[in-house]
């Protein structure tokens, strides 16, 4: 996803929606009080597979984070063909090992609760990092980019592309969405159809295949294979003979390139895709008009806000944290949170964006 901090993007504690409530300090509720926090402390990070560059990018971000802040990293990735209870048994052994701190990016948030529920027992502070721990009060703080902003500006910039390169409506379009297993991926839909409902009741765009739940659309493991085949399967059904497909609306960049060679093998070429996560393989193809957007997202800079927090807990300070149900309720409380904001990508801005990332900002001026 992304290395280095760039201009705009911040910590936000807590940008702009309209169900946002007010600030909190410091308060968890979980089950019980948290451990001091003290340098040299062992700090357990768990993060999912390595299905998408961002996680790849992770680990290290993490790694220099805590080396500099004065801790000691156990970090450990889930193994992809049985992530879930390989990252159990990995937090376990964290808490077991004697952890401070377990900074969770979950492969299935709503399957851990058994082992922050012990976690806590042990007084160990449990943060949530990029994806919410589900059903659960035994997290204390969740720290990630405004999930429900990003498929806000995914979903403007389907119809900002829409408008751009297709000219007047009425618009075929197709969604698509991410894991079900994924916390973030009914907050990046629910965002998305929050911009996308209204012209869908107008009639501006039509979802041709009248495919619009989440339940429908989204896509298992976010795999590339399993979007490809709904594509192809959708292009098949829906879009014989002279019926264009306008645009699709992907949640991240991996999906957005599967969907891409669906819609290419099929004869259906152009539609405005967006997508997520600015990784290099889609850099080069919005910069060629191929793929319409994408979200930026620093990796780094998140790994770093969640340190941040350990150093501050480590003080004794309480942390200004976000109250916000709409995008950081998990299902038993909402989650105080330390929110990030995100950066939609296109063409015209790339090179802007992507400034202080030389890996990103060379793709984009390459074009």
């Amino acid at each position: 996803m992304r290395k280095k901090l760039i201009a705009g993007i911040g910590l936000a504690l807590v940008a702009g929606l309209a169900l946002s409530g007010c600030s909190a300090r410091g308060t968890s509720g979980s089950d019980s009080a948290s451990t001091e926090i003290k340098k040299g402390d062992l700090i357990g990070v768990a993060l999912p597979a390595k299905t998408s560059q961002n996680w790849v990018l992770a680990g290290a971000a993490f790694e220099k984070s805590i080396e500099d802040a004065g801790f000691k990293a156990d970090i450990q990735y889930a193994n992809a063909g049985n992530p879930v209870p390989d990252q159990q048994s990995q937090i376990s052994g964290m808490v077991t090992k004697g952890a401070k701190v377990v900074i969770i990016g979950a492969a299935d948030g709503s399957q851990l609760g058994s082992q922050v529920k012990a976690a806590k027992a042990k007084g160990v502070t449990v943060i949530a990092w990029d994806r919410n721990i589900l059903n659960t009060k035994n997290v204390d703080y969740y720290v990630a980019f405004n999930n429900y902003k990003v498929g806000q500006l995914q979903a403007q910039a389907l119809l900002d592309g829409l408008k751009a390169e297709k000219g007047d409506g009425p618009y075929n379009i197709e969604l698509f969405a991410g894991s079900a297993d994924d916390a973030n991926a009914t907050v990046f839909f629910n965002g998305a159809m929050n911009v996308l409902e209204p012209k869908i009741k107008d009639g501006t765009v039509k979802v041709t295949s009248g495919q619009e739940t989440f339940q429908k659309v989204q896509t298992k493991g976010w795999l590339a294979q399993n979007a490809q085949s709904r594509m192809t399967d959708l292009l098949s059904q829906y879009y014989s003979g002279d019926t264009k497909l306008d645009g699709v609306l992907s949640p991240n960049d991996t999906l957005a390139r599967a969907i891409l060679t669906a819609t290419k093998a099929a004869g259906k070429p152009n539609p405005v895709v967006t997508g997520q996560d600015s990784e290099t393989a889609s850099i080069p193809l919005i910069m060629q008009g191929t793929q319409y957007s994408t979200i930026y997202k620093n990796t780094t800079e998140e790994a770093q806000a969640a340190i941040d927090l350990v150093s501050t807990l480590s003080k004794g300070d309480k942390p200004d944290t976000k109250i916000d149900k709409t995008n950081n309720y998990n299902g038993v409380k909402t989650v105080p949170a330390i929110e990030l904001t995100p950066v939609l990508v296109t063409k015209e801005n790339a090179v802007e964006a992507y400034k202080g990332n030389d890996t990103l900002e060379a793709l984009a001026k390459k074009g």
